[in-house]
Protein backbone atom coordinates (compact mmCIF):
# COMPACT_ATOMS: atom_id res chain seq x y z
CA UNK A 1 0.00 0.00 0.00
CA UNK A 2 1.42 3.89 -0.92
CA UNK A 3 2.37 5.34 2.20
CA UNK A 4 2.02 9.12 2.04
CA UNK A 5 3.41 12.32 3.75
CA UNK A 6 1.42 15.49 3.60
CA UNK A 7 3.65 18.24 4.73
CA UNK A 8 1.68 21.49 4.75
CA UNK A 9 2.02 25.88 4.45
CA UNK A 10 6.02 25.38 5.92
CA UNK A 11 6.51 29.31 6.36
CA UNK A 12 10.53 28.61 7.03
CA UNK A 13 9.10 25.62 9.60
CA UNK A 14 11.42 22.38 7.77
CA UNK A 15 14.54 21.43 9.74
CA UNK A 16 17.76 19.01 9.54
CA UNK A 17 15.42 17.35 12.03
CA UNK A 18 12.86 17.11 9.48
CA UNK A 19 15.44 15.82 6.72
CA UNK A 20 16.74 13.45 8.56
CA UNK A 21 13.33 11.73 9.51
CA UNK A 22 11.65 11.67 6.31
CA UNK A 23 15.13 10.08 4.70
CA UNK A 24 14.88 7.36 7.34
CA UNK A 25 10.81 6.79 7.05
CA UNK A 26 9.19 4.46 5.66
CA UNK A 27 7.20 6.83 3.19
CA UNK A 28 7.29 6.66 -0.43
CA UNK A 29 6.35 9.76 -1.68
CA UNK A 30 6.25 13.23 0.00
CA UNK A 31 3.86 16.01 -1.23
CA UNK A 32 4.41 19.37 -0.09
CA UNK A 33 1.19 21.81 -0.52
CA UNK A 34 3.63 25.43 -0.59
CA UNK A 35 4.10 28.29 1.40
CA UNK A 36 8.36 27.92 2.13
CA UNK A 37 8.95 31.44 3.29
CA UNK A 38 7.48 34.55 4.24
CA UNK A 39 7.57 36.96 0.84
CA UNK A 40 11.55 36.95 0.73
CA UNK A 41 12.44 35.10 -2.64
CA UNK A 42 15.68 34.69 -0.72
CA UNK A 43 14.55 32.76 2.30
CA UNK A 44 12.30 30.77 -0.36
CA UNK A 45 15.56 29.60 -1.77
CA UNK A 46 17.19 28.49 1.23
CA UNK A 47 14.65 26.37 2.17
CA UNK A 48 13.82 25.03 -1.22
CA UNK A 49 17.65 24.31 -0.98
CA UNK A 50 16.84 21.95 2.52
CA UNK A 51 14.04 20.35 0.84
CA UNK A 52 16.34 19.71 -2.01
CA UNK A 53 18.32 17.38 0.27
CA UNK A 54 15.37 14.47 0.95
CA UNK A 55 16.09 10.89 -0.65
CA UNK A 56 12.48 10.43 -0.59
CA UNK A 57 10.76 10.88 -4.22
CA UNK A 58 8.87 14.34 -3.43
CA UNK A 59 6.19 17.02 -5.00
CA UNK A 60 6.09 20.99 -3.98
CA UNK A 61 3.56 22.83 -5.15
CA UNK A 62 4.21 26.62 -4.95
CA UNK A 63 2.23 28.61 -2.95
CA UNK A 64 1.34 32.56 -3.06
CA UNK A 65 3.75 33.16 -0.58
CA UNK A 66 6.66 31.82 -3.23
CA UNK A 67 8.72 33.68 -4.51
CA UNK A 68 6.95 36.52 -3.89
CA UNK A 69 7.96 40.03 -2.05
CA UNK A 70 5.36 41.90 -0.32
CA UNK A 71 4.70 44.19 -3.25
CA UNK A 72 3.86 40.80 -5.57
CA UNK A 73 0.88 39.79 -2.74
CA UNK A 74 -0.30 43.46 -1.72
CA UNK A 75 -0.68 43.88 -5.69
CA UNK A 76 -2.16 40.70 -5.84
CA UNK A 77 -4.76 40.87 -2.58
CA UNK A 78 -6.08 44.33 -3.72
CA UNK A 79 -5.70 43.06 -7.13
CA UNK A 80 -3.87 46.55 -7.80
CA UNK A 81 -3.00 45.41 -11.90
CA UNK A 82 -0.39 48.40 -12.47
CA UNK A 83 1.69 47.56 -9.09
CA UNK A 84 1.25 43.58 -9.74
CA UNK A 85 2.88 44.26 -13.24
CA UNK A 86 5.40 46.90 -11.85
CA UNK A 87 6.19 43.83 -9.57
CA UNK A 88 6.10 41.19 -11.86
CA UNK A 89 9.35 41.52 -13.39
CA UNK A 90 12.21 38.61 -12.50
CA UNK A 91 9.95 36.84 -10.83
CA UNK A 92 9.73 34.02 -13.98
CA UNK A 93 13.43 34.17 -13.25
CA UNK A 94 13.18 33.58 -9.75
CA UNK A 95 10.87 30.75 -10.23
CA UNK A 96 13.63 29.34 -12.19
CA UNK A 97 15.70 29.48 -9.40
CA UNK A 98 13.43 28.10 -7.37
CA UNK A 99 12.83 24.66 -9.25
CA UNK A 100 16.41 24.42 -9.74
CA UNK A 101 17.17 24.73 -6.03
CA UNK A 102 14.30 22.21 -4.92
CA UNK A 103 16.06 20.03 -7.49
CA UNK A 104 15.65 16.70 -7.52
CA UNK A 105 12.31 17.58 -5.28
CA UNK A 106 9.62 18.36 -8.55
CA UNK A 107 8.33 22.10 -8.64
CA UNK A 108 4.92 21.40 -10.08
CA UNK A 109 1.90 22.60 -11.70
CA UNK A 110 -0.91 21.86 -14.28
CA UNK A 111 1.29 18.78 -13.83
CA UNK A 112 0.30 14.82 -13.92
CA UNK A 113 2.91 12.84 -12.03
CA UNK A 114 3.01 9.01 -12.41
CA UNK A 115 3.77 6.32 -9.71
CA UNK A 116 3.29 2.58 -11.07
CA UNK A 117 2.76 -0.10 -8.31
CA UNK A 118 6.60 -1.46 -8.80
CA UNK A 119 8.18 2.11 -7.84
CA UNK A 120 6.25 3.32 -5.31
CA UNK A 121 4.02 1.50 -3.14
CA UNK A 122 3.02 -1.90 -3.03
CA UNK A 123 0.31 -3.30 -6.10
CA UNK A 124 -1.40 0.26 -6.67
CA UNK A 125 -0.68 2.74 -9.05
CA UNK A 126 -1.80 6.67 -9.09
CA UNK A 127 -1.26 9.57 -10.37
CA UNK A 128 -0.87 12.81 -8.90
CA UNK A 129 -1.81 15.75 -10.57
CA UNK A 130 -0.69 18.85 -9.51
CA UNK A 131 -3.09 21.94 -10.12
CA UNK A 132 -2.43 25.59 -10.21
CA UNK A 133 -0.16 26.76 -8.83
CA UNK A 134 1.21 30.26 -6.67
CA UNK A 135 -2.91 30.11 -5.98
CA UNK A 136 -4.38 32.14 -2.99
CA UNK A 137 -8.22 30.97 -3.24
CA UNK A 138 -11.47 32.25 -4.35
CA UNK A 139 -12.77 32.58 -7.93
CA UNK A 140 -9.75 34.82 -9.86
CA UNK A 141 -6.37 33.55 -11.53
CA UNK A 142 -4.07 35.10 -9.05
CA UNK A 143 -0.48 36.42 -10.20
CA UNK A 144 -2.39 36.61 -14.23
CA UNK A 145 0.87 37.38 -15.22
CA UNK A 146 3.17 35.47 -13.88
CA UNK A 147 0.34 31.97 -14.86
CA UNK A 148 -0.24 33.34 -18.40
CA UNK A 149 3.86 33.47 -18.87
CA UNK A 150 4.51 30.22 -17.11
CA UNK A 151 1.56 28.53 -18.01
CA UNK A 152 -0.45 30.15 -21.10
CA UNK A 153 -3.20 29.97 -18.94
CA UNK A 154 -5.34 33.63 -18.43
CA UNK A 155 -8.75 32.46 -17.27
CA UNK A 156 -10.32 29.99 -14.63
CA UNK A 157 -12.18 28.47 -17.64
CA UNK A 158 -8.97 28.12 -19.53
CA UNK A 159 -7.27 26.90 -16.41
CA UNK A 160 -10.51 24.70 -15.89
CA UNK A 161 -9.40 23.45 -19.71
CA UNK A 162 -5.66 22.75 -18.95
CA UNK A 163 -7.07 20.69 -15.51
CA UNK A 164 -8.63 18.61 -18.04
CA UNK A 165 -6.12 17.63 -20.11
CA UNK A 166 -4.20 16.84 -17.33
CA UNK A 167 -6.73 14.42 -16.42
CA UNK A 168 -6.91 12.70 -19.99
CA UNK A 169 -3.05 12.06 -20.08
CA UNK A 170 -3.32 10.06 -16.31
CA UNK A 171 -1.92 7.07 -16.62
CA UNK A 172 -3.85 5.73 -13.94
CA UNK A 173 -7.52 5.25 -12.99
CA UNK A 174 -6.72 6.54 -9.51
CA UNK A 175 -5.60 9.90 -8.62
CA UNK A 176 -4.62 11.97 -6.45
CA UNK A 177 -5.20 15.79 -6.46
CA UNK A 178 -2.39 18.27 -5.35
CA UNK A 179 -3.28 21.89 -5.32
CA UNK A 180 -2.15 25.19 -2.75
CA UNK A 181 -5.65 25.88 -1.84
CA UNK A 182 -8.37 23.38 -2.11
CA UNK A 183 -11.66 23.31 -4.50
CA UNK A 184 -14.89 25.03 -3.50
CA UNK A 185 -17.27 22.41 -2.47
CA UNK A 186 -15.92 21.87 0.87
CA UNK A 187 -18.29 23.91 3.19
CA UNK A 188 -18.65 27.92 3.57
CA UNK A 189 -18.10 28.73 7.39
CA UNK A 190 -14.96 30.17 8.74
CA UNK A 191 -14.17 26.56 10.29
CA UNK A 192 -14.56 24.62 7.02
CA UNK A 193 -11.56 23.53 5.27
CA UNK A 194 -11.15 26.42 2.77
CA UNK A 195 -14.14 28.47 4.08
CA UNK A 196 -13.18 32.50 4.77
CA UNK A 197 -12.65 33.66 7.93
CA UNK A 198 -11.43 36.87 6.49
CA UNK A 199 -13.55 39.86 5.40
CA UNK A 200 -17.45 39.03 5.98
CA UNK A 201 -16.12 36.01 7.48
CA UNK A 202 -18.06 33.78 5.57
CA UNK A 203 -18.11 31.95 1.70
CA UNK A 204 -16.51 29.24 0.00
CA UNK A 205 -12.87 30.19 -0.66
CA UNK A 206 -11.90 27.22 -2.35
CA UNK A 207 -11.25 27.33 -6.13
CA UNK A 208 -13.90 26.61 -8.91
CA UNK A 209 -11.02 25.44 -11.27
CA UNK A 210 -10.21 22.76 -8.84
CA UNK A 211 -13.66 21.34 -7.85
CA UNK A 212 -14.37 21.61 -11.65
CA UNK A 213 -11.26 19.36 -12.69
CA UNK A 214 -12.37 17.19 -9.74
CA UNK A 215 -15.73 16.67 -11.67
CA UNK A 216 -15.04 15.80 -15.13
CA UNK A 217 -12.45 13.09 -13.40
CA UNK A 218 -14.76 11.62 -11.95
CA UNK A 219 -16.97 11.05 -15.30
CA UNK A 220 -14.11 9.91 -17.01
CA UNK A 221 -14.53 6.94 -14.13
CA UNK A 222 -11.55 7.98 -12.17
CA UNK A 223 -11.09 6.66 -8.63
CA UNK A 224 -10.66 10.52 -6.76
CA UNK A 225 -8.56 8.84 -3.44
CA UNK A 226 -7.88 12.53 -2.02
CA UNK A 227 -7.44 15.87 -2.58
CA UNK A 228 -4.51 17.23 -0.93
CA UNK A 229 -3.82 21.55 -0.69
CA UNK A 230 -3.31 24.04 2.33
CA UNK A 231 -3.19 27.98 2.67
CA UNK A 232 -6.12 28.18 4.64
CA UNK A 233 -4.32 27.45 8.11
CA UNK A 234 -5.70 25.42 10.70
CA UNK A 235 -6.39 28.47 13.30
CA UNK A 236 -8.78 30.20 11.91
CA UNK A 237 -8.20 34.41 12.51
CA UNK A 238 -11.07 34.47 14.85
CA UNK A 239 -8.93 32.06 17.05
CA UNK A 240 -11.20 28.71 16.31
CA UNK A 241 -10.31 25.23 14.81
CA UNK A 242 -10.44 24.35 11.54
CA UNK A 243 -11.92 21.03 10.15
CA UNK A 244 -8.55 19.61 8.63
CA UNK A 245 -10.42 16.60 6.49
CA UNK A 246 -13.90 15.79 5.04
CA UNK A 247 -14.94 12.63 3.57
CA UNK A 248 -17.24 13.70 0.47
CA UNK A 249 -18.64 11.39 -2.44
CA UNK A 250 -15.64 8.87 -1.87
CA UNK A 251 -12.83 11.20 -1.83
CA UNK A 252 -11.02 12.21 1.00
CA UNK A 253 -9.96 15.77 1.30
CA UNK A 254 -7.35 17.14 3.58
CA UNK A 255 -6.25 20.38 4.49
CA UNK A 256 -2.61 19.91 5.52
CA UNK A 257 -1.79 24.20 6.84
CA UNK A 258 -0.98 23.32 10.16
CA UNK A 259 0.86 26.94 11.03
CA UNK A 260 3.24 26.78 12.52
CA UNK A 261 3.88 22.98 12.12
CA UNK A 262 6.59 23.16 14.64
CA UNK A 263 5.07 24.04 18.24
CA UNK A 264 5.40 22.94 21.87
CA UNK A 265 3.44 20.29 22.88
CA UNK A 266 3.77 18.30 26.88
CA UNK A 267 6.94 19.82 26.72
CA UNK A 268 8.76 19.11 23.75
CA UNK A 269 8.93 20.93 20.12
CA UNK A 270 6.98 18.61 17.98
CA UNK A 271 6.50 18.82 13.80
CA UNK A 272 3.38 18.32 12.09
CA UNK A 273 2.38 16.32 9.01
CA UNK A 274 -0.07 13.97 7.83
CA UNK A 275 0.08 10.46 6.86
CA UNK A 276 -2.30 8.86 4.17
CA UNK A 277 -1.98 5.23 3.50
CA UNK A 278 -4.31 4.08 0.39
CA UNK A 279 -5.41 0.91 -0.92
CA UNK A 280 -7.48 -0.33 -3.58
CA UNK A 281 -10.96 0.33 -1.67
CA UNK A 282 -10.20 3.26 0.75
CA UNK A 283 -7.74 5.54 2.36
CA UNK A 284 -6.70 6.02 6.19
CA UNK A 285 -4.95 9.36 7.17
CA UNK A 286 -3.85 10.49 10.34
CA UNK A 287 -1.67 13.52 12.08
CA UNK A 288 1.37 12.65 12.81
CA UNK A 289 3.26 14.77 15.20
CA UNK A 290 7.25 14.09 15.79
CA UNK A 291 9.75 15.42 18.12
Amino acid sequence: MPNLAIIGDIHLQFTEADIRYFNDSEYDLILFTGDLAEFDPKEDLEVAERLSKLTKPALFIPGNHDIANYFNVVAEALQWRWLEWLSSFGRPRNVAKLIQALDPVTCCGYSVHSFMADGVGDGLDFDVIAARPFSMGGNRINFPRLIAKLHNVTSIESSIQKLKACVDQAQSNNLIFLAHSGPTGCGDQPTDLWGKDFGNTQGDHGEPDLAAAIAYARTQGKRIIAVVAGHMHHLTKQGEQRSWCLIQDGTCYINAARVPRIFARDGQQVRHHIRLVINKNEAHYEEKLIA
